[in-house]
């Protein structure tokens, strides 16, 4: 078996990229690993490539936060999150998916545009107070995250949408985060090999970036976990905003 050298050009930076995001960085970053690798190998198997390395850095990021949590952030989201999973398995080949990405973005540059003008009336003088948690948006958005994860791997956008407002401490919200998605790959793997994507070149690259995916992920723990809330939350804002703005552009692209 030869595989083309070129793969590795695409995949290491998108690698990198993703295993800051598993870290904590935010959802921005791991919107590019499937695109950049794209360029070398055709979408779905540049997903089918990434899968297996997610996981290892899932365990990685599981390791890192296993001390901070967040229980009611999952209880809240989880059960939507597994039904959109299972909605999106049995209608993913149905679904359009740059018009998935283009709903999940508008709703996300919206949510982060929203902190932003926030920020601005608290620093004339408003008040803006954490919101409580609430089942109805828990349920739509869970859901919409486990459906988004599936079929068009924006999972990342929803979290946020519904976690980032209620202002928990970034330690304990990171932690749920890392919790929510770990569980989410480790269910996709089942589907995934039915779809036949666990070939032998795409494992053998899947392998031979683990190491890299290790470091990469070690390095977003590290950096996420010395920020103060107050640099923490305006980072993440912000990177749901360029993830917002990149599945609007991948999503409106198509259709013009």
């Amino acid at each position: 078996m030869s595989i083309d050298p070129a793969i590795y050009y695409a995949a290491v930076p998108a690698v990198i990229l993703v295993g800051l995001t598993k870290g904590g960085m935010g959802e921005a970053l791991a919107l590019m690993g499937v695109p950049l690798l794209a360029i070398a190998v055709p979408p779905v198997q540049a997903a089918a490539i990434l899968l297996p390395i997610l996981v290892v850095m899932d365990c990685v990021s599981l390791w890192i936060w296993r001390r901070h949590n967040d229980r009611t952030l999952l209880k809240m989201l989880l059960p939507g999150a597994l039904l959109g999973l299972a909605v999106g398995w049995a209608t993913s080949a149905y679904v359009p998916r740059d018009a998935l990405r283009l709903i999940i973005g508008v709703i996300t540059v919206l949510f982060a545009a929203r902190y932003f003008y926030n920020s601005w009336r608290m620093r004339h003088g408003h008040v803006i107070h954490a919101k409580p948690h609430r089942l109805v948006p828990a349920a739509f958005l869970g859901t919409l995250s486990g459906y988004g994860s599936f079929v068009a791997h924006a999972g990342g956008a929803p979290f946020q949408v519904y976690g980032l407002p209620l202002k928990l401490p970034p330690r304990d919200y990171t932690g749920a985060a890392v919790r929510f998605f770990a569980i989410l790959n480790f269910l996709k793997l089942g589907p995934y090999f039915a779809l036949g994507q666990f070939g032998t070149e795409n494992l053998t690259i899947s392998a031979t970036l683990i190491p890299l995916a290790i470091a990469a992920t070690a390095l977003g723990g590290f950096v996420v976990k010395r920020m103060k809330p107050d640099v923490f939350y305006p980072f993440m804002y912000a990177m749901a905003f360029i993830a917002g703005l990149n599945l609007v552009y991948d999503g409106a692209r198509s259709f013009f």
